[in-house]
């Protein structure tokens, strides 16, 4: 034969295989550290950073604390809308009394101009003295003199006069006979007028005529105004 050549045969053996092993890819083995590195991150901030757990009794008494509050904020808005409604009420009330007070302040103006007109108008004191006794009236009843007198000082005059009042009151007693009563003095003090007006006792069975009036001046005895009005019967 002319030159032959060799060719070496593929021969198996019983612990070998034709073929060869496959490898777990490369972006798996990644794809999974990451995951596992990133479940572990954040369990670990969330123990690290993240809010506590609570255990069962903080939890419970996390509720009762929260239900504690809710109650507590129903009472205080239940307290504040009543103090609103009494609010409201108050002023109510103010804005009606202070309009009664206006109409009340109206009505005194108007009586106050009415009553000068009755001033101005009243007779003149027969001894034209100033301060004079400008009316009177006297009712005896049930043992006392009730006594209504008008006293007056001219326009004009500002300084107040201070004096008193005594009562000289002619009569007669139940046997018959005549006599003369002076009654407790009282005081008198005014501007332009002024009434004076009240109730003293009588001497049991003594019957009024009528009353001397008689004023005098603080400090002094002199008399300022008399006059004599007899008693209503």
């Amino acid at each position: 034969m002319l030159g032959s050549s060799k060719r070496h045969v593929f021969k198996p053996t019983a612990y070998g295989s034709t073929r060869s092993r496959r490898r777990i890819p490369r972006w798996l083995v990644l794809m999974l550290t990451g995951v596992v590195l990133g479940a572990g991150g954040l369990l670990f901030l969330q123990k690290s950073y993240g809010p506590v757990r609570l255990t069962v009794e903080q939890s419970e008494q996390l509720h009762y604390d929260l239900n504690s509050v809710n109650m507590d904020k129903q009472r205080l808005q239940s307290q504040l809308n009543q103090q609103t409604r009494d609010l409201t009420e108050t002023r109510a009330n103010l804005q009606a009394q202070a309009d009664e007070l206006k109409k009340a302040k109206e009505e005194a103006a108007k009586l106050t101009s009415d009553l000068q007109l009755f001033v101005d108008a009243m007779p003149a004191d027969p001894r034209g003295t100033s301060p004079g006794i400008r009316a009177a009236t006297f009712e005896a009843k049930d043992g006392y003199l009730h006594y209504l007198i008008l006293v007056m000082q001219d326009e004009g005059k500002t300084d107040t006069f201070t004096g008193q009042a005594e009562l000289n009151v002619a009569g007669r007693y139940a046997n018959g006979r005549s006599g003369h009563v002076d009654l407790p003095a009282f005081k008198v003090e005014l501007q332009r007028y002024t009434h004076l007006d009240g109730t003293l006792p009588l001497p049991e069975g003594f019957t009024p005529r009528q009353v001397s009036i008689k004023i005098t001046r603080e400090g002094s005895e002199k008399t300022v105004a008399t006059r004599t009005i007899r008693v209503s019967r």
